[in-house]
């Protein structure tokens, strides 16, 4: 009996959903951020323990997620001095190119 060559397996890629944008992209392409007992933070890693959301790290989606799209992802009121951190990370990021989306 000749036994049947196997395909290799894909690799599974984890997609999450921007909330800036709803846009899906590949997890690890997106910034998330999580809601933690001491307020709402960046998690650059992604491995931090809490409720998260994604961001793609553009102006335009951290200004859409800011105005209250995370807040309703992360289930929570985001405090003044959280809010004054991510909005200095959102005015760090590069400007956004043309076309870096496909939706």
């Amino acid at each position: 009996m000749a036994k049947k060559k196997a395909k290799p397996r894909r690799k599974h890629i984890p997609q999450r959903t921007c909330v800036g944008c709803r846009s899906v992209q590949e997890k690890r392409s997106l910034i998330r951020l999580v809601r933690t007992p001491e307020g709402v933070i960046i998690d650059p890693e992604g491995k931090l323990a809490g409720r998260g959301a994604y961001l793609h790290n553009l102006p335009s989606c951290w200004q859409k997620g800011l105005e209250g799209r995370l807040a309703h992802a992360l289930k929570t009121e985001i405090s003044a001095e959280n809010m004054a951190v991510l909005k200095a990370y959102m005015h760090a990021l590069p400007l956004e190119e043309t076309g870096s989306l496909s939706p």
